[in-house]
């Protein structure tokens, strides 16, 4: 009798749960997406079927099946699921489930899958306390992780490791999982006489951003919400149900992408796709400074002299960032991401000052040629310090015929774009007249009463 009860009980539980967790697949072969590692053939498929598991990292983002497949791993393999979270253990927690797994694999030969979710949040110490158990094999763990684990996680258990990254669900995914919950009379809303339209099947994929817990969970808002049965799920009240889409934006891994994205598409001289990444950020709720300073950096490193305009943009927008702040500063951001997208693009600063540090590290110490030395100081005069320097602005033209390195050294080479091509032109006559050369006529030079140099 008890047996019973006990029973009714665990299903009365069950048919409460989220129809999220109503839905999870029990067998591999009813587990959908990530058959980039999950399809025949595939490592990780091979280590579950041949039970060579070892340690596993999973990481990728929300809603992508990762405590799912974890759970399905010990079933598959036969072995005692045991779940941690890492934002409510700690050593003691973690000791504790260890010492389970090495009495029960010696008492019942059982095997133990210890699966623990978030794992990027235990700190270096909890990690260690890993590291035996993972090295003997008295434990298959799985890890989850959103974060990179390269990153987030200790190199030592990093290296016992294999990392799977699982992908965000396609909307073909999304639409059979759905499909799936619609129809399924034993887990999933068969009973509830509903029909999907094929608009708000779309909008449901389209506003989960490839997250099937959120998208089941729209879908059951949309029906619970709703008393008439049968129900005909309309795109009206798919959009209520899901109402403003979370987006999953953190501090790690998707925080660097969009970052990477913005500055690449500004770069590549793409405004669209510019003022996308920006808006991505935005509505994630990226620090706005962090977007301005990125800017005034590009503006520099990509733009440089091609148009020296986008630097003062750059530093006006940043500027006004810090001035009106949000929501108002989105303009001045905007303004300058397609200044920026559509300003001509030069490197040449950046490439100028890499070669000029990188001979500074790796090469001999230039000596300051004495005719450029200080020779404030009487003591310094003595040494005959500053000796022969040429003041340029006595040369007619403003350039004397004069060396100011010791050696011959080309490190700024503008580009042919821009405004940096008319300066290109202008540097290269420049040289000749530093190298004491009569130029040949030069539009930079004509009309400045320009001598012959030497």
């Amino acid at each position: 009798m008890a047996d019973l009860f006990s029973a009714s009980r665990a299903a009365n539980a069950a048919r409460a749960a989220p129809l999220a967790a109503r839905m999870r697949p029990r067998r591999l072969a009813d587990y959908v997406g990530q058959e980039h590692c999950l399809a025949p053939g595939r490592l990780l498929r091979r280590l579950i079927e041949s039970d060579r598991l070892g340690s596993v990292i999973l990481h990728g983002p929300p809603g992508v099946g990762k405590t799912t497949l974890a759970e399905i791993i010990a079933r598959e393999t036969r072995r005692r699921f045991v779940e941690l979270s890492a934002t409510s253990s700690g050593v003691k927690e973690v000791r504790e489930v260890l010492d389970a797994a090495r009495r029960r694999l010696e008492d019942d030969a059982q095997r133990t899958c210890l699966f623990i979710d978030e794992i990027h949040r235990f700190n270096k110490a909890q990690q260690d306390v890993l590291l035996p158990d993972v090295e003997q094999g008295s434990i298959a763990l799985i890890g989850a992780t959103t974060q990179n684990p390269s990153f987030a996680l200790t190199s030592a258990l990093v290296s016992r490791s294999r990392l799977f990254a699982l992908e965000s669900l396609s909307a073909a995914h999304l639409a059979s999982i759905l499909r799936r919950a619609v129809a399924d009379r034993e887990h999933g809303l068969g009973l509830e006489q509903v029909t999907l339209d094929d608009d708000a099947l779309d909008f449901l994929v389209e506003s989960s951003d490839g997250d099937a817990r959120r998208a089941l969970g729209g879908l059951e808002i949309g029906v619970l919400s709703e008393s008439r049965r049968p129900l005909v799920f309309t795109l009206d009240l798919a959009r209520e149900s899901v109402q403003r889409k979370a987006l999953v934006y953190d501090a790690g891994d998707t925080h660097y992408d969009c970052a990477s994205a913005l500055i690449k598409s500004i770069r590549g001289s793409d405004a669209d796709a510019g003022l996308y990444w920006l808006a991505r950020m935005l509505e994630g709720g990226e620090d706005v400074r962090f977007l301005a300073r990125r800017l005034v950096i590009l503006a520099s490193e990509d733009v440089g002299n091609a148009d020296p305009r986008a630097l003062q943009i750059a530093v006006a927008a940043m500027q006004a960032t810090e001035f009106v702040g949000l929501p108002e500063c989105q303009l001045s951001l905007s303004q300058a991401v397609t200044y920026l997208a559509l300003a001509p693009k030069s490197n040449a600063c950046t490439t100028a000052i890499a070669a000029a540090r990188r001979d500074v590290r790796e090469r001999g110490v230039i000596p300051v040629p004495r005719h450029l030395q200080d020779r404030r100081s009487a003591a310094a005069q003595a040494f005959g310090r500053g000796e022969g320097y040429r003041y340029s602005h006595d040369d007619p033209d403003g350039v004397a015929a004069q060396d100011y390195l010791g050696v011959e050294k080309r490190y700024y080479e503008p580009t042919d774009r821009g405004e940096e091509a008319d300066m290109g032109a202008r540097l290269e006559a420049i040289r000749r007249r530093l190298r004491g050369q009569s130029p040949v006529k030069d539009d930079c030079f004509e009309g400045d009463g320009g001598g012959d140099g030497a």
